[in-house]
């Protein structure tokens, strides 16, 4: 694993810009596995104000996010569809049939997750952006005994439903099953970079670092990977 510790969060979402953007003019129909969060907002913006400048197109590019609420409707503005509308997507040029987000109104679930692995497989990630939760939960694959390796639908746990409450008008109102790329369909991008930013993730950043393997802090399955950059804001590390 390689590690980038950065000062501040501006510092480690310019980082990751450059290394995507990188990504991106080398190999203009490359596919980006995305995340969603306030982690990447700051990558995403990097990557407008690129298109923007003239420096990169993502005309070729495709992209299969992580995960979605289940359900909701990809219109609601907590959708992760919304989001990646909203921070990315409306503001470059990708054709948005190649942009792919599970589907939150799926009516059968387990059609819907093959069909979102089939996918991911036939499309062959490049670069897999992850964040990483307090509870050390990448996507929405929390802790627990077990792991699933494909796509899948999952209980979120309270402490997930509590974090993400700040995005809804309480906590009530947060979906609490969600549709999520397994720990497998994860591992199977060719590189992957974690981002990290905050004091409040620093143990489960400690953990991840033992190298081992710990399924009660998924994160720590990135350490099967080859070609993993974890990029970590100071107050994150140790």
């Amino acid at each position: 694993m390689k590690i980038i510790v950065c000062k501040d969060y501006a510092e480690m979402s310019k980082k990751a810009t450059e290394m995507v953007a990188a990504l991106v003019k080398s190999k203009p129909d490359c596919t980006l596995g995305l995340a969603t969060g306030s982690t990447p907002e700051g990558l995403y913006a990097g990557l407008v104000e690129k298109y923007e400048s003239g420096e990169i197109s993502f005309a070729k590019v495709n992209t299969v996010n992580l995960d979605e609420y289940y359900p909701i409707d990809p219109k609601n503005d907590q959708s992760y569809r919304y989001f990646m509308n909203q921070k990315l997507f409306d503001h470059i040029d990708i054709n948005k049939n190649n942009t792919h987000v599970p589907n939150g109104l799926a009516k059968d679930v387990e059609k819907e997750c093959a069909e979102y692995d089939e996918l991911v497989k036939k499309l062959g990630v490049d670069i897999q952006i992850l964040g990483i939760g307090r509870n050390g939960h990448i996507g929405f694959n929390e802790p627990d005994t077990y792991l699933v390796p494909g796509t899948h639908v999952t209980d979120l746990t309270q402490n997930t439903i509590e974090a993400n409450s700040r995005f809804f008008a309480s906590a009530d109102e947060v979906p609490k099953k969600a549709l999520t790329m397994g720990i497998g369909s994860i591992l199977s991008a060719k590189q992957i970079i974690m981002l990290v930013s905050g004091a409040n993730k620093k143990e489960a950043v400690a953990k991840l670092l033992t190298g081992n393997l710990y399924t009660d802090c998924p994160a720590t399955m990135i350490n099967l990977h080859d070609d993993v950059t974890l990029i970590v804001t100071e107050d994150a590390y140790r």
